[in-house]
């Protein structure tokens, strides 16, 4: 075997299935782009979607990569054995409708055993296939030669995610030998497959033939595919003779940095240290991806899995010995171990540890509150004589402070308890289950259009300069399907052979018009364009006249629309520039949707934007337009858009030859959209919003022409409005009547709170004197006729500075709401009387509840009826 390091593995993979025709695909983002059914990308095949299920049909139907990827279903288990990953790298080769079977399995078989690739010894290698693939097994025998053996039936060898494309597999399997097994030789699952340590799956090849009908039935496909998956990491371990995943160079600079780091801790000297290592290793490794790509920590989504893994790593790094922000300090040495694929997280890596060190500090603040939390809780339950953590507690230290809860049983065993893990369970998969609820309901992948996929009807776009073609000639009629040579009503969609109707793209709506015949009689008109599986642009029509395929039509787009879209096209770019400018370069697009009226523009921020710095974009961007800066385009290879510095949109993949768009030197960008000749065309832009929409996204709508003068005459009216309101005959005016309306409501306030804090003094006249005894404590209890809370804690702070009695129980009722303060001093609180516990007793008497200190608690309530009863039982309550 030979001795690789896992650069050269991963490399060589690429190389192996270059040579056998495969355009490579560069690793996309792990945040899926325009895929609502994902979190996150979670294999290599994830980004395929559209080659898959026939929407795209791919310039080279053989495809491999490299896929960066992160599964979170098992967090838990990260650490705990030899396998189980937040982040993995997942080596793929892919034919969409291209070779088969016959082809993939000696292919993979070529790659593992040649002694020119990686040079498996093939005594080692055993496969699983499906039962009924007897055409699999065929191969793997009489092809590859492999003996009866070494090939076993597995019923689970069958790849199906519901409806959508479906199929067997077929499982490589690498024999790591006897002392690595974990189960006795007569142990059933003792076999390729089954659940033991000795035997590692390294290969899944799937055999894509079939859709799964919504029905139920299963279908051939009409065009076959494979998929296959091949796990770096467990790669790595088999060539690296390698325990586990994390003795591989791809962990192990990690365990040793943070090893620098602990208090003299050493990997492999203490089985629950190396626990801790591992966990780190791995949600380093994910979390510097992840920020790397534009996900950021926050309270859902895949922000609350970054928040989980730094607050994971940063407990594993305190039972380590590490109680200063350390996660951040690993990000270059994730970054330097990857630098060979992946150089982009060197070069964002100052923003990444940013992210990460803020997250950490955040997070150190809330563990002190949480370990008090605990404390309290296990105080609570001794004073009740109980010696277990109610599930929904545990939980409540899971969720709001990240304590795993392996940290608060330990903490729990410590002080003789337990921990209800039942009911800490159900109320993790009731999250999970709100979190399934969250997510599209939309089928992960599509099922094919065989009759869209076979149109492969040349077809030229030329609406980047023409706006009418009277020269158009119709190609092909779909539908329901069915390709037509003529229609005269209902809707269809048209494909011609050029066309200068826009299909939408990049964010911008496609183009509406009419179909006329050539003498001006319009026969359809569209309502739609979308890109056919080859790249055609598509029309979606109505038809109201005769259509026939082969006849010349009079193609025109609606201008005045199209127009309105192209200008606030370029102020995307225009936007997309200054907020790079303003906020950092670390900002990127993250979408946008470009209307006739209106546009949107989402991206990356850490942190809200203020009011200062979008009006310094907005600056920025009416500065251009008022420039008069030239707008043009020109179609080059990628390399060399990259030389002139042009963006590429986040996520997103481009061709060998792609298009630029440059306004002015002030913004180029990778763009398929239509633009102005001149940013003066857009005549002025203006923000109307801008918000967060998710975890590190905001968002800003903006206008632009027209739509921005008529937002700001409506603005103006709304002011002019106020202005009135006010009673002030100038605009200009208006803020400072405002700020003296203010500081008048203030000073009223005030006078207010005074009149209220006499009352409270009245009300308090003669109840400090009517102390009573109740058994062994002095009690004061009564009801007063004060504004509410703030005037109950008045009263308890002369209470106290009196020393009136030991216990206070006072309640208010206003407006049909009860308000209710219980204290208590240092001779209630020895003698076992606290106020906390008294008033979760009392509450209910006015129909509600509430806690507090020792000293001092309230609560509230909606039964005023009630507060005789409330006093009544504090007696009976110190009467014991």
């Amino acid at each position: 075997m030979k001795q690789l390091s896992s650069g050269e593995i991963r490399q060589m993979f690429l190389d192996f299935f270059k040579s056998k025709g495969h355009a490579i695909e560069p690793s996309a983002s792990l945040v899926p782009v325009d895929d609502p059914t994902l979190l996150w990308i979670n294999s290599g095949v994830a980004t395929l979607k559209k080659y898959f299920d026939g929407s795209v049909v791919p310039e080279n139907p053989r495809i491999t990569n490299a896929q960066k990827s992160i599964r979170t279903n098992d967090i838990e288990n990260v650490g705990k054995t030899a396998r189980h990953l937040t982040f993995f790298e997942m080596l793929g080769n892919f034919s969409v409708g291209d070779y088969f079977k016959e082809q993939a399995i000696p292919w993979a078989w070529e790659f593992l055993t040649s002694p020119q690739w990686l040079a498996l010894d093939p005594a080692k290698l055993y496969v699983t296939v499906y039962p009924k693939d007897t055409e699999a097994k065929r191969i793997w025998h009489d092809v590859v030669g492999l003996s009866d053996d070494h090939i076993f039936e597995v019923e689970d060898n069958f790849w199906d995610i519901g409806e959508g494309p479906s199929g067997p597999d077929s499982e490589i399997f690498y024999d790591r030998g006897q002392s690595f097994n974990n189960v006795a030789d007569d142990d059933p699952e003792n076999y390729p497959g089954g659940e033991n340590e000795r035997y590692l799956e390294i290969w899944n090849i799937v055999f894509s033939e079939f859709n799964h009908l919504p029905d139920g039935r299963y279908v051939e496909q009409p065009h076959k595919n494979i998929d296959t998956g091949m796990g770096l990491e467990r790669l790595v371990a088999v060539i690296q003779d390698a325990k586990t995943n994390f003795e591989t160079d791809l962990f192990m600079p990690i365990i040793q940095a943070t090893a620098k780091l602990s208090d003299h801790r050493e990997y492999g000297k203490n089985a629950a240290d190396d626990v801790s290592f591992k966990i780190i290793a791995d949600h380093a490794r994910t979390v510097t991806f992840a920020i790397g790509d534009g996900a950021l920590p926050s309270n859902e989504g895949r922000g609350y899995v970054l928040r989980r893994l730094i607050r994971r790593a940063v407990l594993n790094g305190k039972k380590l010995g590490i109680e200063q922000d350390f996660l951040y300090q690993l990000v270059p040495v994730v970054g330097d171990i990857m630098k060979s694929y992946y150089p982009e997280i060197l070069d964002n890596q100052a923003f990444i540890q940013k992210v990460i060190r803020s997250e950490e500090a955040r997070f150190r603040e809330t563990l002190d509150a949480g370990v008090n939390l605990l404390n309290q809780i296990i105080a609570g339950l001794k004073a009740e004589n109980k010696t277990q953590i109610a599930g929904e507690e545990a939980f409540k230290l899971f969720d709001t402070f990240g304590f795993p809860v392996e940290m608060t049983a330990e903490y729990a065993e410590d002080e003789g308890m337990s921990v209800d893990m039942d009911g800490f369970k159900a109320q993790m998969e009731a999250q999970r289950q709100r979190a399934r609820s969250a997510r599209s309901d939309d089928q992960s992948m599509g099922s094919q259009n065989e009759l869209l996929m076979d149109i492969k009807t040349e077809s030229k776009f030329v609406g980047y300069t023409e706006l009418s073609d009277k020269h158009a000639k119709l190609m092909d009629i779909i539908t329901a399907d069915q390709a037509l040579d003529s229609l005269d009503h209902g809707t269809a969609q048209l494909l011609f052979d050029e066309t200068p109707f826009y299909a939408e793209m990049g964010g911008q709506v496609a183009d509406h018009g009419d179909i006329k015949l050539t003498d001006g009689t319009v026969v359809a008109h569209v309502t739609d364009v979308q890109h056919a599986p080859n790249g055609q642009n598509l029309h979606t029509v109505d038809v109201v006249g005769e259509l026939k395929v082969g006849q010349t039509y009079w193609l025109e787009v609606e201008a005045e629309r199209r127009n309105k879209i192209s200008k606030n096209h370029t102020a995307t770019h225009l936007l997309d520039q200054a907020l790079r400018m303003v906020l950092g370069e670390h900002t990127h697009q993250a979408g946008s949707l470009v209307e006739p009226d209106y546009l949107r523009f989402d991206f990356t921020n850490f942190g809200q934007v203020t009011p200062e710095q979008l009006q310094e974009v907005e600056r920025i961007v009416n500065e251009q337009i008022w420039a008069s800066l030239p707008i043009s385009a020109i179609e080059t290879d990628i390399e060399h858009a990259k030389q002139l510095g042009a963006i590429a949109m986040f996520g997103d993949k481009y061709g060998d030859i792609v298009r630029v768009v440059s306004i002015g030197d002030f913004n180029k960008e990778f763009d398929g959209g239509t633009h102005p000749s001149n940013t003066s065309a857009l005549g002025l832009f203006k923000i109307t919003s801008e918000s967060g929409i998710g975890a590190g996204v905001r968002r800003v709508e903006a206008v632009t022409s027209r739509e921005a003068f008529e937002y700001l005459n409506q603005q103006q009216a709304l002011l002019n409005d106020t202005a009135h309101e006010l009673k002030v005959d100038q605009i200009n005016k208006t803020p400072q009547k405002a700020a003296q309306l203010q500081a008048d409501l203030k000073a009223a306030q005030k006078t207010i709170e005074g009149l209220q804090a006499q009352l409270a003094a009245q009300a308090a006249a003669g109840i400090f004197d009517s102390a009573e005894t109740v058994g062994e404590l002095t009690l004061i209890a009564q009801a007063v006729k004060v504004a509410g809370m703030n005037e109950l804690r008045q009263l308890a702070d002369e209470w106290k500075q009196k020393n009136a009695s030991d216990v206070l129980v006072l309640a208010t009722a206003v407006d049909g709401k009860v308000s209710l303060l219980v204290g208590a001093n240092k001779n209630a609180n020895d003698h076992d009387v606290k106020a906390g516990q008294l008033i979760k007793q009392i509450a209910p008497s006015v129909g509600g509840g509430g806690g507090g200190r020792d000293d001092l608690a309230q609560a509230g309530g909606k039964k005023p009826d009630g507060i005789s009863a409330a006093l009544n039982m504090a007696k009976t309550i110190l009467l014991g």
